[in-house]
């Protein structure tokens, strides 16, 4: 066997897909440049590291990923490079859980920091709003 033989035979046995192109491929970003802001910003660990966009993905690898105030850890199941049908993204990861329960906890906090919030009934009458403009010049300098 040729020497380039060996070296395709040796690239196509084991995958490489960049951890930015994995993220926008398993949707957990909706654009690539997206995914690599995040990981550049310190959104995604990869095994409890801060990385680079460009590093490669590992079946198996943790990472701590956060957006939109949610964090969440998930183990990489499989490899794709290609950005496929949801269901299909689902099978790229399985999520910890530890990540399941503190997600479940996080929800449940805000409901009950709403649960004491009334929603007003309308849009303010003539009372309220002159209630609502003596209020706001009250707390202008």
């Amino acid at each position: 066997m040729s020497r380039r033989a060996n070296v395709l035979a040796q690239a196509s046995a084991k995958p490489k897909v960049r951890l930015d192109r994995w993220l926008w491929a398993a949707r957990m970003f909706m654009t690539r440049s997206q995914a690599k802001q995040a990981i550049e910003g310190g959104k995604v660990h990869y095994n409890g590291q801060r990385t680079k966009p460009a590093r490669e993905t590992e079946i198996g690898a943790e990472l701590d990923i956060t957006r939109n105030f949610q964090a969440l850890t998930v183990v990489v199941d499989a490899l794709s490079d290609r950005r496929g049908p949801a269901v299909e993204a689902q099978q790229l990861y399985h999520e910890t859980e530890t990540s399941i329960t503190r997600r479940a906890t996080e929800q449940e906090r805000a409901r009950l920091q709403r649960a004491g919030l009334q929603q007003p009934m309308g849009r303010p009458d003539k009372h309220d709003r002159r209630a609502l403009t003596a209020l706001k010049q009250r707390g202008s300098p």
